[in-house]
């Protein structure tokens, strides 16, 4: 405990995001850092994708408002959901993001604009009709701010220059994480292992119906709606030493731990070191799933070579902030930052619960029109769906109040149907 009160006092106190920001600007004589980035990876299944986007523009036109992309996807069931998440994810998300706001703005809303973009990727996906599902990490760079969003068991890893990792994404996977086995029975599901004749238990930890091991994805409409499209989001702001990334599917991390993956690849390209990770993942464990691997380093522009990551003698551990907070109540920081080594954290929010995502924690100089829903984006007449609004509904089960923006009719449905309040999929009313 006194260890703790010591490391608390050594802190320093919290700068607004618009002060990182400024201090950024003003570092190195050099306004952004320039990124190398790699991929490799082995098919089994062929169920994973990748996303690879270095030239995004947040104001068309304007270079000076870059920013860059990196995502894998790792399907399940079929092809389909990781398909149509690498094609339109980005597109969903962006369409929450208010137009006409600066940089600092842009990124206090894009948490905000991931959840939305994640659970509209979902809506729209399941309205196919197919079954599949799948895994989605969303990296999102501008200059040294790294935000990444997640579902699923997909991973990435932040290797700072003096070899301290972070991990910034959560594994929602029934078997390892407790609270969302316990969000997903308070919601109506059943996590229990495959049963087989006789009785006997074997497998992991699945949910039922649909046998899933995962408690958050995109698709899986064969499955409850307790299975959420809602992802974990961690913002952070790298120094202007800058880092590498790791993103990979669990065909790696099932193989590699954080520590053999970042030591793996040390002092490499990015390219070959994404192919020295997917080799080292596969003589580990042999090609027992599909493997895919993007490696990203974010270099300072006046240092012309990738980082070299060597690590300070007893410094290469892993520095999850999870393991000092809960995976789903971790903190938000709206907007303030906390140090950790050479990392300032801005934002962190794993909650499955919409309120607490879409309501709350943004005050932004421009604003959405009342009633657009903040799901979907579509505007509608002042008086559709304001029963849903004001905690009632056409139908006569009752909802909870709803203290967040406005959604739609069929938003605030899929929204009650991921809290265990009803099915989202039932058009009767009973």
């Amino acid at each position: 405990m006194a260890s703790a009160a010591r490391e608390t006092r050594l802190l320093p106190p919290p700068l607004p995001l618009a002060t990182l920001i400024g201090r950024e600007l003003r570092a190195g004589g050099s306004e952004r850092p320039t990124l190398r980035y790699g991929h490799a990876g082995f098919a089994k299944r062929g169920e994973d994708y990748f996303l690879v986007k270095p030239d995004c523009l947040r104001v068309p036109a304007d270079p000076s408002s870059a920013f860059s992309v990196f995502a894998v996807f790792d399907g399940h069931n079929g092809v389909s959901a990781a398909v149509y998440s690498k094609e339109h994810l980005l597109e969903h998300v962006m369409s929450a993001l208010p137009p006409d706001i600066g940089r600092d703005d842009w990124l206090h809303a894009l948490p905000r604009a991931l959840v939305a973009g994640f659970v509209k990727a979902d809506i729209d996906f399941q309205r196919k009709g197919e079954v599949s599902g799948t895994t989605a990490t969303l990296v999102v760079i501008d200059g040294f701010t790294v935000t990444v969003a997640s579902v699923g068991d997909s991973r990435c890893i932040l290797d700072t220059q003096g070899g301290e990792l972070q991990l910034l994404t959560v594994d929602h996977r029934l078997e390892e994480n407790a609270e969302e086995r316990e969000r997903v029975t308070a919601s109506g599901g059943e996590v229990g292992r495959l049963n087989l004749f006789g009785g006997q238990e074997v497998g992991p930890l699945r949910c039922w119906p649909g046998g899933l091991c995962l408690s958050r994805s995109i698709g899986d409409m064969d499955v409850g709606e307790f299975i959420v499209p809602i992802p974990h989001v961690k913002q952070v702001k790298l120094s202007t030493a800058g880092g590498r990334l790791i993103i990979a599917s669990d065909g790696i991390w099932d193989a590699l731990s954080n520590e053999a993956a970042a030591k793996a690849c040390r002092g490499l390209p990015a390219e070959l070191a994404a192919k020295l990770v997917v080799k080292q993942a596969l003589k580990t464990s042999g090609l027992k799933d599909d493997t895919t691997c993007v490696v990203v380093d974010i270099i300072p522009s006046d240092h012309l070579t990738s980082p070299q990551l060597s690590p300070k003698k007893n410094q290469n551990k892993l520095k999850s902030l999870f393991r000092r907070r809960s995976h789903s109540s971790v903190g938000k920081l709206g907007g303030k930052s906390a140090s950790f080594g050479s990392v300032e954290e801005l934002f962190e929010e794993g909650s499955a619960m919409l309120e607490e995502r879409l309501g709350r924690n943004l005050s932004l100089k421009a604003s959405s029109p009342p009633f657009r829903c903040a799901i979907c984006q579509v505007d509608q007449e002042p008086f559709e769906g304001l029963m849903a609004d004001n905690g009632g509904s056409y139908c006569s089960s009752p909802y909870a109040p709803w203290g967040g923006p406005h959604l739609c009719l069929e938003c605030r449905k899929k929204k009650d149907a991921m809290e265990g309040k009803r099915s989202s999929r039932s058009t009767a009313c009973r």
